[in-house]
């Protein structure tokens, strides 16, 4: 007799058949599902990540992820950390103010007048030099002096 490591419930079956049968999931989301589908059929963890080229590890916690949260473990969980203080409109508005005249007395932006401004402008809470020079040098601005 087959050992299932995983019973999936008709309903979660047939949508993780539903999500394979498409080929539009991110590779994470598809080994997810895969192995899920492939432990209802009665595979082994080690077939399994033989199969997926992932540990043996990370199937358990598969299937250890679907008793507790159903299908809620194909999706990565929001990652701890500092949130975005700068977001992508906000990062535009900066690069334009970086294009734009220099300020009265100066012949041209600095770091620490960009980031001044953008705090004063309101597009973030909080702005340092550095982070604004960061900020330009990824949209491959060079329209400032530090």
């Amino acid at each position: 007799m087959e050992k299932h490591h995983v019973n999936l419930t008709e309903a979660d079956k047939n949508h993780l058949e539903e999500l394979l049968s498409k080929g539009s999931l991110k590779v994470k989301e598809f080994r997810r599902a895969t192995g899920l589908m492939e432990l209802h059929r009665g595979k082994t963890y080690g077939d399994v990540a033989q199969t997926l080229g992932v540990s043996r590890q990370s199937v358990s916690t598969w299937a250890d992820r679907y008793a507790s949260e159903g299908l809620q473990l194909l999706g990565d969980k929001p990652r701890p950390g500092r949130p975005i203080g700068i977001d992508g409109a906000s990062r535009a508005k900066l690069t334009a103010l970086a294009c734009s005249e220099a300020p009265d007395g100066h012949a041209q932006w600095t770091l620490r007048l960009l980031a001044d401004k953008a705090v004063e402008l309101g597009y973030c809470d909080h702005l340092s030099h550095n982070h604004a020079g960061v900020i330009l040098k990824k949209m491959n601005s060079s329209h400032t002096s530090d």
